[in-house]
């Protein structure tokens, strides 16, 4: 049985701007479980890559990790990374043990720097010899069909789906345990997207990348690669559940909006027809009381207004927060 990568535990990061404070990240706890890859789904500016950077400890005001810890999993024990500084992780885990595909990762490279200086530096940060990562990198980028010879080119030089590629590539050098990719296929057409998905698949089948966290708000495309999904809004976690489980029937009322609003080929979606979620997401400087998401629930009763559901487990390997889930609900 796989054992926990990472460990979130009860953790709050907000951001601290005058006299106010945007609850990001408000209150979530689960795990990151060894050889799965996980989805990270929901609307934009739901804390999706705000919960990116705090697995990192990527903390730069005014973000500001105001309760909780994060545990990762390093050389058999748990360090909580969540009480070093941003400095002693990317020194310890940053490319090594853990690294990023970030937002927008075709335009993330600078444009004056070959790829091969991205390369140097990734050794020199590690105490590695250049000329070893060097030849690890050639044979990295054959595995993303790339020619080797493009790591001496600028990233200018490079299509974005060949950029994308070379990200992938310089960010698994040191084959992390933990890759996050976030809103990684927003900019790629249909074809660089499906190859950027197989390049994961077989990154992970080969032991290159042990865990994956993959954020995004296509709940298409995550649906293709994923074990186990985990929807946000508002800053909080709404359900958690092996990805058939949530498509075959979705919990919470919120999931299901999401699921309804894309066009899917399963027969037990597409019956569903495809619907809207009314309004729009909350202020979250000041949430909704009770549930987020009730003032654009179909389902809300009065005491979503009132209290904050739990994220219960309510089956094997399912979590739901919900009150109709919930004996509180009477």
């Amino acid at each position: 049985m796989s054992e926990s990568l990472v460990k979130i535990e009860n953790i709050r990061a907000y951001y601290k701007l005058k006299n106010r404070e945007v609850k990001a990240v408000d209150n979530v706890s689960f795990e990151i479980m060894e050889n799965e890859i996980i989805g990270v789904v929901g609307e934009s500016g739901c804390g999706k890559s705000t919960l990116s950077n705090v697995l990192l400890n990527n903390i730069i005001k005014p973000l500001t990790i105001v309760g909780g810890r994060v545990l990762f999993k390093s050389n058999g024990e748990y360090v909580e990374i969540s009480s070093l500084t941003r400095e002693e992780v990317r020194e310890r885990f940053w490319g090594k043990e853990m690294s990023l595909i970030p937002q927008s990762a075709m335009n993330a490279l600078m444009p004056t720097i070959k790829l091969s200086k991205y390369v140097e530096h990734l050794a020199q940060s590690h105490g590695i010899p250049k000329n070893e990562l060097l030849k690890k990198a050639r044979k990295r980028f054959e595995d993303v069909d790339l020619d080797p010879r493009w790591l001496n080119r600028y990233p200018f030089e490079l299509s974005g789906g060949m950029r994308q590629r070379a990200v992938i590539a310089i960010a698994t050098l040191l084959n992390p345990q933990l890759l996050i990719a976030d809103e990684p296929t927003s900019a790629l057409d249909v074809v660089n997207r499906k190859v950027f998905l197989k390049i994961l698949l077989e990154m992970k089948r080969q032991g290159i990348v042990k865990s994956i966290i993959f954020v995004t708000h296509d709940i298409a495309t995550i649906r293709q690669i994923v074990d186990r999904m985990l929807v946000m809004y508002a800053g909080k976690i709404m359900e958690i559940s092996p990805v058939d489980k949530i498509v075959e029937k979705p919990l919470n009322p919120y999931t299901e909006g999401l699921l309804n609003s894309v066009l899917t080929p399963e027969p037990e979606i597409k019956k569903r027809g495809i619907t809207t979620i009314p309004g729009t997401p909350p202020n979250l400087i000041e949430p909704p009381s009770g549930c987020r998401f009730h003032p654009r629930c179909p389902k809300a009763m009065s005491v979503c207004k009132e209290k904050e559901p739990k994220l219960v487990e309510i089956e094997p390997q399912r979590k739901v927060a919900c009150f109709l889930y919930s004996e509180e609900r009477a």
